[in-house]
């Protein structure tokens, strides 16, 4: 049985996972997000309605905020 080498492919999810600067998915400020699934910055997960786990009010989701 012939051994034929692997192909050298460079995948999407390696480039997600890099540490770059991304929008908060709730205030829309730009943060330093460590990996590809983190989305929602430091000050927002501090937030009292963020530890309640109260949703997201704008004007797109019909709410007062």
């Amino acid at each position: 049985m012939t051994h034929s080498p692997r192909p050298s492919v460079r995948s999407d999810s390696a480039l997600m996972d890099n540490p770059r600067l991304r929008p908060c998915l709730r205030c829309q400020a730009e943060f330093h997000s460590g990996w590809a699934g983190e989305r929602i910055c430091s000050r927002c997960k501090g937030s009292t309605a963020w530890r309640n786990g109260s949703p997201l009010r704008t004007s797109a989701t019909g709410g007062r905020g």
